[in-house]
């Protein structure tokens, strides 16, 4: 176990910020054996008994903290300078426990990366026996996310989350965060005594959450900047901050030393998948939680209806007239106005709209978050059909999304829908740059097919159709398509109120609409149904 001389110190030794102890699991979460940050170190040596062992000293060296027996050790990463060290304890129905740990804070994440390849190279050395835990490791090459999602928007993403002001944005969406907070707080049953991971922590309000109704621990999982952020927030609330960890990395390469009881998280973006971290949640489920664990949020939809606005359209399309100039400067700028007509359409639209301007009663396709594999949201095909509740020209698709936190106390929703109390996510519209003609009854069919890519969001392909409307139209074909495509990550942020329409466009059916579909409230628990629908590959459910 010696190493050859000169490179005792760099291998074998290990100056440390601080070392704590972790009291065992049963012990008390207010016990006060929490560490001082006076420096410390770590020495990796034979013992008395010759058995490989890892211990750590204070004071520099003069006191001796404890220390753990390396066949009986695991080390887990939770942050670029932070770890833990477990020792296990006995194993009962193959499920092991730990009887002691220490919480272990390097000066850099060099001194970090060195002490674990040591720890790694002494225990595979020693042919020691033991595996980790099956909550996965940490890569030591490119991670999934990594893999699928481009470095220059991954960087730009976590740019983004790391700054307060788009923090504050989100926490003063009191749709959002109110309804985080009461489906937390009301299902006290889920959180007390229980652990939970919170994925994609941000600020760490979640966590904070979780901490008041009465979680044994929470592990706060944020890979921004803004995990620092998350520290301090914690740190300044000490009556819950002993029940917190905040762990700087990605939910896809860190570890935690225990398995989660409930996770909670808000992977949610604008059409609900954007950004594409509810793969981030899928595969913190599959990591992280015990089998039967809770997530919060548990279910997603998304609904969608065609609509018709004029106003919209004409905005639109006016744009692309710039292009239509024939002597800008003595230039002909013509030959691009097909382009930038057609890339103008590409935008999909986020604002906030009039429930009265949709077509016909909205369907909703199911994303079940406890059951969906991670793959089935590479791509997401749902087949379309409606019926046109009145005459007029359909302009596109709007869309926006719900969901549930199925708590065993007080099921709740968050809605995004029109006609409800705005939050930042709006909804999203589709527009066509051909629109269509439909009667009242006819019947509108198509597809929305939405295709990943790896600047964390998708490409839309729309399809819209009407059949043969009156008598002899079940022999009857399509009378019109019109088809888009649109990229999600792109939007048109149009970000107006929802105009006031004319009592010639305020017509008796659209109000029909929005009294049988449009008010989705977050109270709503009626949907006892839905849990029970498959994973979401299932296509779209019809009102």
């Amino acid at each position: 176990m010696e190493a050859p001389s000169g490179q005792r110190q760099r291998r074998l030794e290990f100056g440390l910020v601080s070392v704590s102890d972790l009291p065992p699991p049963a012990a008390s979460t207010s016990s006060a054996d929490s560490a001082p940050s006076s420096p410390a170190v770590a020495r990796f040596g034979g013992g008395d008994s010759g058995v490989a062992e890892l211990r750590f000293y204070r004071d520099n060296g003069a006191s001796d903290v404890g220390g753990v027996e390396l066949a009986d050790a695991q080390i887990f990463k939770l942050g670029p300078v932070q770890s833990i060290c477990m020792s296990e304890g006995s194993e009962t129905n193959k499920e092991k426990s730990y009887s002691k740990g220490f919480n272990i804070h390097f000066k850099t994440e060099e001194e970090s990366e060195a002490f674990h390849c040591t720890f790694e190279q002494l225990k595979k050395e020693g042919s020691i026996k033991g595996t980790r835990l099956p909550n996965g490791v940490l890569s030591t090459s490119k991670c999934k996310f990594d893999d699928k999602i481009e470095a220059s928007s991954a960087k730009m993403y976590f740019h983004y989350y790391g700054q307060l002001l788009h923090q504050q944005n989100m926490l003063q969406d009191y749709v959002r965060t109110g309804t985080y907070y009461a489906a937390v707080i009301e299902n006290r049953a889920d959180f007390t005594g229980r652990v939970v991971v919170d994925v994609g922590a941000g600020s760490g309000i979640l966590s904070l959450f979780a901490a008041q109704a009465g979680a044994k621990h929470v592990y706060a999982v944020e890979a921004s900047e803004m995990a620092e952020y998350a520290r301090k927030l914690v740190a300044g609330n000490p009556s819950l901050s002993q029940r917190i960890t905040v762990i700087k990395g990605k939910v896809e390469e860190v570890e935690l030393p225990e398995k989660a009881d409930i996770l909670i998280s808000e992977p949610m973006g604008t059409l609900l998948v954007n950004e594409r971290m509810l793969e981030s949640y899928v595969i913190a489920r599959d990591r992280f939680l015990v089998p039967d664990g809770k997530m919060f949020p548990t279910v997603g939809r998304i609904h969608m209806a065609p609509f018709s606005d004029e106003y919209l359209f004409v905005e639109i399309a006016n744009k692309a007239l710039f292009w239509q100039q024939q002597s800008y400067y003595d230039v002909n700028l013509t030959p691009l106005y097909g382009t930038a007509f057609q890339g103008y359409f590409s935008q999909p639209v986020v604002d906030a709209f009039d429930p009265r301007l949709l077509v016909a009663p909205p369907i909703f396709h199911v994303i079940d978050f406890t059951k969906v594999k991670e793959e089935d949201l590479y791509e997401i095909d749902v087949p379309l059909r409606f019926i046109a509740a009145v005459g007029t020209r359909v302009h596109g698709l709007a869309c926006w999304f719900d969901v549930l936190f199925n708590g065993s106390t007080v099921p709740r929703w968050l809605t995004t829908a029109p006609g409800s109390p705005t939050t930042h996510w709006y909804q999203l519209r589709c527009v066509l740059s051909q629109p269509l003609y439909v009667m009242a009854g006819q019947e509108i069919t198509g597809r929305l097919h939405l295709v990943a890519h790896k600047s964390q969001s998708y490409t839309i392909y729309l399809t819209l159709s009407t059949k043969m409307w009156g008598p002899g139209a079940e022999q009857g074909g399509i009378l019109q398509t019109s088809s888009g495509k649109l990229d999600l990550k792109e939007p048109y942020y149009r970000m107006s109120q929802p105009q006031a329409y004319t009592i010639a466009q305020d017509q008796q059916p659209h109000q029909l609409l929005q009294s049988q579909e449009l008010n989705v409230q977050t109270q709503d628990i009626e949907e006892t149904d839905l849990l029970e629908q498959p994973a979401q590959n299932s296509g779209a459910h019809f009102s």
